[in-house]
């Protein structure tokens, strides 16, 4: 019964597919687009109607037949392969040969020590990752494929050497598809090569296409990138979320392509940068799918084609990706000052090597780049000091001419004139280092080596919010889990202090009540921010009221 449902299903879809081409194309029109537009727009149509592009060629009794076949063979039980490696343990389906599990041993979902392994592709991801098929359905019945594997046991242990496994497939019409993988014990990098045999009578004339799959985010971010990303003609391209709409087709000379989040990313990296394709797809369910398309390729009868790829799922550790020596590092991009944070990050593994507990590596690296700024600092400290010796003169001058505004400043710029002081003289050096700054912020948000990493006491996890305690209610502006955020309230104490110490601000109330302000829209900013940027804030803010003490001693 079930069957011949599906049989009527799969004929009323062919009707109407064919009802379709013969009444509302334009056959005219779609002559005219260029070749690229026509198979990049096949190739949208076919990953984004999959029901269609099944029975798009089954339009004679005969590939009725063969269409059969591949449905019966659907109901067969595909297999699971375990692949199991020092770094990850992997699960491949015989349905699509594609990764359906991939388990990261070293990196674990939570900071507790008994969380489990972190797992890269969600469980709700139907079809897994790494699909493969072609823009023009050339070769129909793939979506459904049940691919064989000559193996005796379910499970692969890798540990001395690497090793190869084959995925095969064959069409009714005789095109034998195979995915090789090879697996390596030392490395995240799998290579992968689709070999196409063509058996058949005719010549195979069609785009490979394999696709990337995730979930989307569940919390945005504006401090870091999170999304599908490419590297095209030597260029990082990031795109958002939100600008796929508008742009969804990147063209040009592909080193690879990736969907990445905060901590890791799955990528594709073809052996050979060549002019292709990225295709972008939001999918409901809330799903992304990032699309590599190659070059057309024709496999005349009798002979075959190889598609080689290296695939990389794992940690965005700039250590791990600078070893393949694939440019995978440029997909970390701290932003417009990411050449001053990628250096930070180095100086901090540095520092953790010589002591292993990044939270003092945050430490000793702030106050290194502190150190470096002192002259900078010194000379804003000092002009400070020298604005606030002359707030009692400043006064009497507002007071004498505050209903002449023109006069007043007149006299204002000619006490700083008298006394040759510079009024932006302590804005200037703190402006120079602003893009520290930044690129430090930055840098401390997404750098994975921080994440689930421990400082002292309550700290825990480094990436997470600061939290001593955990009340079990929700609170106002407070990420769960709602705790005292210590250091957090700390770093505002000592903002609070900076602005005391700080010379008053001149002419204007509004401007000092907003100033007096600022450390508690900080600290209620800060609330949510990882400890390890709440720890660099601190510590700056620490180094910045000693120096600035020293400094108004010495010139007050």
């Amino acid at each position: 019964m079930e069957q011949r449902r599906l049989f009527m299903a799969i004929a009323l879809s062919v009707l109407v597919f064919f009802l379709w081409e013969f009444f509302f194309v334009d056959k005219e029109n779609v002559h005219q687009r260029t070749e690229n537009n026509r198979v990049i727009e096949a190739a949208k149509e076919n990953l984004s109607q999959t029901s269609l592009s099944q029975v798009r060629s089954d339009l004679t009794e005969q590939m009725l037949k063969k269409n059969k076949e591949i449905i019966d063979s659907a109901f067969k039980a595909a297999r699971l392969i375990t692949v199991n490696t020092p770094l990850y343990r992997l699960k491949i389906s015989e349905a699509g040969a594609v990764f359906e599990s991939f388990v990261l041993k070293e990196y674990r979902e939570k900071a507790e020590l008994k969380s489990p392994p972190l797992e890269m592709i969600p469980a709700n991801l139907k079809g897994g990752t790494l699909q493969a098929g072609f823009a023009g359905n050339g070769i129909p019945g793939i979506e459904n494929a049940i691919f064989s594997v000559e193996l005796s046991s379910d499970y692969l242990e890798i540990r001395n050497a690497p090793m190869k496994i084959s995925f095969l497939w064959e069409s009714p019409e005789g095109i034998i598809v195979e995915k090789r993988y090879l697996f390596s014990p030392e490395t995240y990098l799998i290579g992968l090569d689709i070999i196409i045999t063509n058996n058949s009578k005719r010549t195979f004339d069609d785009n490979l296409i394999l696709s990337l799959q995730d979930n989307l985010p569940k919390e945005k971010s504006s401090l870091g990138f999170e999304g599908p990303s490419a590297l095209i003609d030597n260029k990082l391209d990031q795109v958002k979320l939100k600008k796929i709409a508008k742009k969804d087709t990147y063209t040009g000379k592909i080193a690879w392509i990736a969907l990445q989040d905060r901590y890791f990313m799955s990528s594709i990296i073809p052996k050979t940068p060549e002019q292709a394709s990225m295709l972008l797809f939001l999918e409901k369910e809330k799903k992304i799918k990032a699309v590599y398309m190659h070059p057309r390729a024709m496999i005349a009868p009798g002979s075959s084609h190889v598609y080689g790829h290296d695939l990389f799922f794992g940690p965005k550790s700039m250590k791990i990706l600078k070893e393949f020596d694939l440019d995978l590092d440029k997909a970390i991009h701290f932003g417009m000052f990411d050449f001053l944070a990628k250096p930070c990050v180095m100086v901090m593994n540095f520092l953790y090597g010589l002591i292993p507990n990044y939270g003092m590596a945050i430490i000793i690296l702030t106050l290194l780049i502190k150190l470096i700024l002192w002259p900078l600092g010194s000379k804003s400290y000092k002009s400070m000091a020298e604005m606030k010796k002359l707030q009692p003169l400043m006064a009497e001058i507002r007071e004498k001419y505050k209903h002449d505004k023109q006069k007043m400043n007149m006299e204002v710029m000619g006490l700083y004139k008298t006394y040759k002081v510079n009024p932006l003289g302590g804005c200037l050096p703190m402006v120079v280092q602003i893009p520290i700054f930044f690129a430090l912020y930055r840098m401390l948000y997404e750098a994975i080596e921080l994440r689930h990493a421990p400082f002292f006491g309550w700290i825990h996890d480094l990436s997470a919010p600061d939290r001593l305690f955990d009340f079990g209610f929700s609170i106002p502006f407070m990420q769960p889990p709602c705790g005292i955020p210590v250091l957090t309230i700390i770093m505002g104490g000592t903002m609070f202090l900076q602005q005391k110490m700080a010379p008053p601000m001149g002419g204007d109330p509004l401007q000092a009540k907003l100033m007096t302000f600022m450390p508690i829209m900080f600290t209620v900013i800060f609330i949510n921010f990882s400890s390890g940027l709440v720890l660099y804030w601190l510590i700056n803010n620490i180094v910045s009221i000693t120096q600035q003490y020293y400094i108004q001693k010495k010139y007050i």
